[in-house]
């Protein structure tokens, strides 16, 4: 089978483009094939595979530069993960190995859930463009204490630079360098803040326009000073007494896209090394760098973390290698753990594993025009901790209405920064604006007020996690309070954990009537929580690794005329008791308003009680953002009290509409009481899965076990997913851990021969449901091909033929494969003789391989002839035919030179060019 590029029309399988050659089409993979091709509707512009056998690659090339971010960059194919590419230094082109067997169907380049290769449809609902959607929430009122305010003290500010330290799995050692803001004269031991900022570009030349991903930096390059962009952060809280330090990753950043973590590990690695340093420091001042002597001594019992984008999962996973040990063999730091980390405060974070810390307090900040985490994939910090341990935790969502990701970071930031740096929410190629996130609209926050806003609820986080004010909470747990530091920022807040009791989740075993129990992940629209064309996202429904998943939804509600209610039925009782309030979680479609629903609750007995009203507003938002996100409202259980309402056994949940119309979702209730608890980490296991690497070998079967590896202490449940290597899709099992045990056996059966095929890549995946928690959450086993692929030889079949008969060669393999193999053919020019033209050939045959007219007259050598032809799997040969045809004019003898190549259209050593003479017919 073979084909060629036929210009202008889409349904075509693209195999392979020849980039940077001028006059040469991209060859085409035709329709019908299989393992590694598109069936039906091919590969979209701007796809193609090259390399040939082992080396073969897909590729993907942008219209336009996608600048290095901390989403991560992923090829998709049929609803399917299939891997992460590698980065070009170009910032255009995206190249994945293709080392298994995989359909390419509906191939989606995705970051953070929004799409990269195709541009926005506009088919989201004409109310996310319109100019309504410009109006910022209402300002709450203002908390009386506000920690946005500069403390007492005067810092001062220093550098260390340390010897570089070296990394599992990373090839060039990582720096250990760093910006110290601490307190002048302040007196005893202070907090540590330490900050991590996310993956950004790593080197720039100064006066240029772009920044690279390489590390080191090649020669007239510098380093992105990133850790330099949270000075005005680390300020504010050194004035207010704590010790600040902002360390650098770019040698993580430049060598982490490998990683199927995508450096997680290493980066909790590095910040447990500096903890190191400092806590040695603290015993040995006089080991110090001068900028850590000249600054109170830090107290490594009362730490702080604040992680930016993938810093913020980097500093999730300390906090969890802190207290929960790393396997050895991935761990970047071994040493004691000589701090405690009171809570984290993650930026518009990632979070690849979802496996966020139950025990350790948190604040995640959502950006509201984030432009590349933009899923929000942050939220699950919060909603992830929900039934996994003790609940004393408080984990904080504050979404930022029209903050962007990069802005938080005064070196990403135009005009603040010495390296290039660049506005993450880009405007629409087309030129039309977004009416909530373009900069100058009503509700997009300009450089200044976000990175001031930033440092205020990080401050806030700082005064209830590490000083213990619970003054300040109010500003964190959805009580819905304003720091007027944060001001013009219209800042809104939901959080779990701390004081909360009872808790009602819409999970498999709930009850729902008048309306229905959907799933935050599931490919089935009569399912899914959110439909694609819902004209935005939601962050509470991010996507993690299967195409469906147990155990995440939510409580959905439509309804056309007010009055009747949802009705929500946990598997047993909850108890409310000692609660103030009701607290729920509530989102409804953005830009809506006044949604009103009242609240009730039954207990066991049957007694009704109606605690009162609740008024929901939808955020600002456009197709192009996550704007489906949760507000929290609360209503007293005052009404609960009277009348013998046993609130210990509280038995169903009843929301009744009473707006004309409108839909909601409700997340979760909790009973709520105000204050903040004392929080011990609970004793946990931890599950981390290996990637294990085997040789197929030449004959026999061997049967190899996914590894999986138990630690730390107790019993807890995790759900385990076995990916089938060919669809992709998930068979789940929840199973009970313990350390020491093989909770979950997923044996891998490898057989050996000696045929050349693609790399078997068997996948499981792991996320904790209750009392545990998991830290490499992926693995498997990749069953590696170890034979090289069969050589390709050219030879003519009918080489000379009169005007109308069909050249025919024949391409053979050394070996049959168990995969099909592609090999390129381009036509040449001529060395001696006239040359067959583009009139001399069937024309419809011309369009097919070429997307060329006959007209104007040419040689066939200059009709952009560059062919892909199929040999399928396990046969040996394949055919290229020419078919000429029959004219009235007197011609010369004519020829046509055939060559083959390889993925760049170079005619292949060794293999000599065939070519073939047509005569005029008698």
């Amino acid at each position: 089978m073979t084909h060629a590029r036929r210009i202008g029309v889409t349904a075509v399988a693209v195999l392979a483009a020849l980039a940077g050659s001028p006059g040469l089409a991209q060859a085409q993979q035709p329709p019908g094939t299989t393992t590694s091709a598109a069936s039906d509707s091919g590969l979209p512009p701007g796809w193609r595979v090259s390399g040939e056998g082992a080396t073969r690659e897909l590729v993907w090339r942008s219209e336009r530069t996608v600048p290095m971010g901390d989403a991560r960059v992923e090829f998709h194919a049929g609803g399917r993960l299939l891997g992460v590419p590698k980065a070009a230094g170009d910032g255009r082109t995206f190249r994945l190995a293709l080392d298994r067997a995989a359909p390419l169907k509906d191939l989606r380049v995705l970051a953070a859930g929004r799409r990269l290769d195709a541009p926005a449809d506009g088919s989201g609902p004409s109310a996310g463009n319109s100019l309504a959607a410009a109006r910022p929430p209402a300002a709450p009122p203002a908390n009386p204490v506000d920690p946005g305010k500069p403390g007492a003290y005067r810092t001062v500010t220093g550098e260390y630079d340390l010897d570089p330290v070296k990394l599992p799995g990373f090839a060039q050692p990582v720096e250990m360098q760093a910006v110290v803001v601490a307190p002048k004269g302040a007196t005893g031991k202070r907090p540590l803040a330490l900050f991590l900022h996310g993956r950004h570009g790593t080197c720039y030349k100064p006066g240029g326009d772009d920044a690279t991903g390489d590390w080191p930096c090649p020669a007239g390059l510098k380093p992105v000073p990133s850790y330099k962009g949270y000075l005005q952060d680390q300020k504010l809280l050194a004035s207010q007494g704590y010790v600040t330090v902002s360390i650098s990753a770019n040698g993580i950043n430049g060598q982490d896209w490998a990683a199927e973590d995508g450096g997680a590990q290493a980066r909790s690695s590095l910040v447990r090394q500096h903890l190191a340093r400092w806590a040695g420091w603290a015993d040995r001042p006089g080991d110090a760098p001068a900028v850590v002597r000249g600054a109170p001594k830090a107290d490594l019992s009362r730490v702080l973390l604040v992680g930016h984008s993938r810093g913020g999962e980097g500093v999730n996973r300390a906090a969890m290698d802190s207290l929960y040990p790393a396997p050895a063999a991935q761990d970047g730091y071994r040493g004691p753990v000589r701090w405690k980390i009171r809570g984290t405060v993650l930026i518009g974070p990632t979070i690849f594993g979802q496996n966020p810390v139950a025990d350790v307090p948190s604040t995640t900040i959502l950006p509201g025009c984030d432009g590349d985490v933009s899923d929000l994939q942050g939220e699950v910090y919060a909603d992830g901790t929900r039934g996994i341990s003790k609940g004393a935790a408080l984990h904080s969502a504050v979404y930022v209405v029209g903050a962007n990701h990069n802005f938080f970071n005064t070196e990403w930031t135009p005009g603040k920064s010495e390296a290039p740096s660049f506005d993450d929410f880009w405007d629409d190629p087309e030129g039309e604006r977004d009416p909530v996130c373009s900069a100058g609209t009503r509700t997009r926050l300009t450089a200044d007020q976000q990175h001031k806003a930033g440092a205020t609820y990080i401050a806030a986080s700082a005064r209830l996690f590490v000083g213990g004010d619970d003054r300040v909470r109010p500003l964190l747990d959805g009580t819905g309070r304003r720091a007027p530091s944060a001001d013009p920022a219209r800042v809104l807040t939901h959080a779990v954990g701390a004081r909360r009791t009872g808790g009602l989740l819409p999970d498999s075993g709930v009850k729902v009537t008048g309306g229905k129990l959907c799933a935050a992940i599931d490919p089935d629209p009569a399912k899914a929580c959110l439909r694609e064309d819902a004209g935005g996202t939601s962050p509470h429904f991010a996507w993690w690794v299967t195409e469906k998943e147990a155990g995440r939804g939510a409580v959905a509600l439509k309804w056309s005329a007010p009055g009747t209610a949802a009705k929500v039925t946990p598997t047993k009782p909850l108890s409310l008791s000692g609660a103030k309030n009701l607290a729920l979680r509530v989102f409804v479609p953005p830009n809506t308003t006044g949604t009103k629903l009242d609240v009730s609750v039954t207990d066991s007995a049957g007694r009704r009680a109606r605690l009162g009203q609740v008024k929901v507003d939808g955020l600002p938002g456009t197709e192009r953002t996550a704007s489906y996100w949760a507000r929290e409202v609360r209503v007293p259980l005052t009404a609960a009290t009277r009348g013998g309402f046993d609130l210990k056994h509280v038995k169903s949940l009843e929301l009744t509409p009473r707006s004309r119309s409108g839909q909601a979702w409700l997340m979760d209730a909790w009973g709520w009481a105000p204050g903040t608890p004392a929080v011990r980490a609970a004793a946990l296991p931890r599950v981390d899965i290996g990637r294990l690497r085997v040789k197929e070998g030449d004959s026999g079967t061997r049967t190899y076990h996914i590894p999986v590896k138990v630690s730390g202490h107790g019993s807890g449940k995790v759900r385990f997913s076995v990916l089938d290597p060919e669809s992709g899709r998930a068979v789940d099992k929840l199973v009970t851990v313990r350390p020491g045990s093989t909770p979950v056996d997923v044996p891998v059966v490898v057989k050996g021969d000696t045929r050349f095929g693609y790399d078997q890549q068997h996948d499981l995946v792991a996320k904790a449901v209750r009392g545990a928690v998991v830290g490499s959450y992926l693995g498997g086993v990749v069953a590696e091909n170890d034979d090289p692929a069969p050589e390709v030889t050219l030879t003519p079949v009918t080489d000379k033929v009169t005007e109308g008969g069909t050249l025919t060669w024949r391409l053979s393999l050394s070996a049959p494969a168990d995969v099909d193999i592609w090999q390129p053919a381009r036509v040449l020019p001529v060395t001696e003789g006239a040359e067959l033209s583009t009139k001399d050939v069937d024309p419809q045959w011309l369009m097919d391989y070429s997307g060329d007219a006959p007209d104007p007259e040419r040689p066939l050598s200059q009709a952009n002839l560059w062919v892909w032809t199929q040999i399928p799997a396990g046969s040996t040969t394949a055919q290229f035919v020419v078919p000429t045809v029959k004219d009235q004019v007197a011609e010369p003898v004519e020829s046509v030179r055939l060559a083959l190549t390889d993925d760049n259209a170079e005619p292949l050593p060794g293999h000599p060019a065939q070519t073939g003479t047509v005569t005029d017919a008698p």
